[in-house]
């Protein structure tokens, strides 16, 4: 028996035996003995010191999706355990596998007016209470003998279906406490349970799909978190189906394949619609289809059969197929038979036509353009929320071998600057990250997480000196922006290159400008920061935007004109 083994030093031995390779966080001193212990494990685990604890969430949900394996966030109490939540809650909605270790006040001082608090003793507020509506599973550590079973069901509850967060707090005096263990002991693996489609339900579904003469397949975030992009891909095989994909899921299947019908919901695109009209049955994969993914499609949605392989039931009324996603896929396709069945004629994802700005400056389309023609084919994209998240997710088609993400759970404004950090860290891989001026001021800031660790990012700063949707929105729906969301002008790019001396830093003019800085940082091996300014009345391909009677529908021709000249490489930038 081994009597000298501090939890902390167990936690980081048992962490890195799992496969955990980066630990994301900010310390304090109700967590500096966990970040000790995670020091001596030399090369094997590497702290990232974020600036917020928020963005050392998004940092464990990107390397999480990025890589399949869980992410791991280490946070003190009080504030630091607080501020958790939002990105928490982001990973709990978007059912992304994350461990967040939490450091508590010591025991002897709950309930006597210890500094933050949070056992719910003496009117202080249970950090469990806060937590565990947005966690799959929390515990408190306490006793330095339960930490490995509760780290073992902590790991499997975050990664069995539905994936999401858990939490583990642990107060000062039990980090620092001894228990005895046996050398080795490892973390038992998690206890995944196998669950199954009901038999009569799968044979229905196979019934009916079978006897459909046309199927949109609309896949979500769940095909890239199981794995189970072949899958898919042999089932809509069969099936001659069209496919169509969510919003936060736009790299589960080939842009570039015939049967891509393009994006559904908001942010999509008209053939989405136009296909279910023409479809007898739609099959749900890796989806509940949320609100944000279903707009414009609920009438259609009612008028068909609805069959849904997920973990969880779908959001309208459907056959629920809720085994494992591979398995079931599997299953499905073994009874479709061998096929293929040819796909039936349709649209494809066509750009919507947008108004124009009447300014002079450059477009959203043919931003997208020139990011476009330089993205590599193996590059990672984490896409924020506002006019720019609109904008790339329309017109950007997802890179062939990286992901496309986008956090439409709880995450918001600023999350991709933690995510795609995350993401490169943890593969090594070129990440852009495209957002607004608004989410830059809230988390860009991580622009220095990404130069001190080095980081393979391009920041691309879609900047309208705007919270340019909240503006659009009272354009359209109240008659008049409020100044409060329309900003005096900043040179963003002027300002990071003066805190960041070593950083490369570009204001682009142009797309094509655009263009040749994200060459230049695709052959960098650290991280670079791209500007480029709009105009904050231009509407981005937003489908609550363009329904509106008596809009201007017409593309402007410079975006029309910039977007074939990138996309047929008639554009040289010397």
């Amino acid at each position: 028996m081994n009597t000298g083994v501090r939890l902390v030093d167990y936690l980081a031995r048992e962490l890195a035996r799992s496969g955990v390779r980066h630990v994301f966080g900010v310390g304090g001193a109700n967590i500096e003995d966990l970040y000790d212990a995670l020091h001596t494990t030399g090369d094997v685990i590497r702290t990232v010191v974020a600036k917020h604890e928020f963005s050392a969430v998004t940092m464990a949900d990107g390397q999480a999706r990025a890589t399949g394996r869980i992410g791991v966030v280490a946070a003190t109490s009080g504030g630091g355990a607080v501020n958790l939540v939002p990105g928490l809650a982001e990973a709990y909605a978007s059912r992304v596998p994350v461990l967040a270790l939490v450091g508590q006040p010591p025991t002897q001082l709950e309930g006597r007016g210890a500094f933050q608090d949070s056992s719910g003793r003496a009117g202080s507020f249970d950090a469990r209470e806060l937590f565990e509506p947005v966690t799959r599973f929390c515990a408190r550590v306490d006793d330095a003998d339960s930490i490995p079973e509760l780290l073992s069901r902590a790991i499997a509850a975050a990664q069995c279906d539905p994936k999401g967060p858990a939490v583990l707090l642990l107060p000062k005096d039990v980090q620092q406490a001894l228990l005895q263990v046996r050398d080795p002991a490892p973390v038992p693996a998690p206890a995944r349970p196998v669950v199954t489609a009901e038999p009569r339900a799968l044979a229905g579904a196979v019934d009916v799909l079978r006897g459909a003469g046309r199927v949109l397949v609309i896949a979500g975030e769940g095909v890239a978190s199981s794995g189970a992009r072949a899958e898919l891909d042999e089932v809509a095989r069969r099936l001659g189906a069209w496919v169509a994909v969510t919003p936060d899921a736009k790299d589960v299947f080939d842009n570039g394949d015939a049967r891509f019908a393009g994006v559904a919901g908001v942010m999509g695109h008209q053939n989405v619609a136009e296909c279910l009209l023409r479809a007898d049955v739609c099959l749900l994969v890796g989806t509940r289809l949320p609100a944000m993914a279903r707009a414009g499609l609920d009438q259609a949605l009612s008028g068909i059969p609805v069959i849904c392989v997920d973990p969880e039931p779908p959001f309208v009324p459907g056959t629920a197929l809720r085994g494992d996603l591979r398995d079931t896929l599997r299953k499905v396709a073994n009874r479709l038979g061998p096929g293929p069945r040819p796909a039936p004629p349709h649209a494809g994802p066509l750009p919507l036509p947008t108004p124009r700005t009447g300014t002079g400056t450059t477009s959203y389309g043919a931003a997208v353009a020139a990011v476009e023609a330089a993205l590599p084919p193996d590059a990672h994209v984490f896409v924020d929320a506002g006019n720019a998240g609109a904008s790339a997710i329309h017109l950007l088609p997802a890179p062939r071998h990286g992901r496309f993400v986008v956090a439409v759970g709880m995450g918001g404004m600023g999350y991709t600057f933690g995510a795609g950090i995350g993401a490169a860290l943890a593969t090594g891989q070129r990440t852009y990250v495209i957002a607004g001026d608004g989410a830059f001021f809230m988390h860009g800031m991580e622009v220095h997480t990404a130069l001190e660790y080095s980081a393979p990012v391009t920041f691309v700063i879609f900047n309208n000196n705007a919270h340019a949707m909240c503006a659009t929105r009272e354009q359209l729906f109240l008659g008049a922006p409020h100044p409060s969301n329309l900003f005096r002008p900043a040179n963003i790019a002027a300002g990071v290159a003066g805190l960041f001396p070593g950083l490369e830093v570009t204001r682009a003019d142009d797309g094509a400008q655009l263009r040749a800085a994200l060459l230049r940082s695709n052959a960098g091996s650290g991280p670079a920061f791209v500007t480029l300014d709009f105009d904050p009345a231009e509407i981005p391909p937003f489908l609550p935007f363009l329904n509106i009677p008596g809009r201007e529908s017409a593309e402007s021709e410079e975006s029309t004109h910039e977007r074939g000249a990138f996309r047929g490489g008639a554009v040289h930038v010397g």
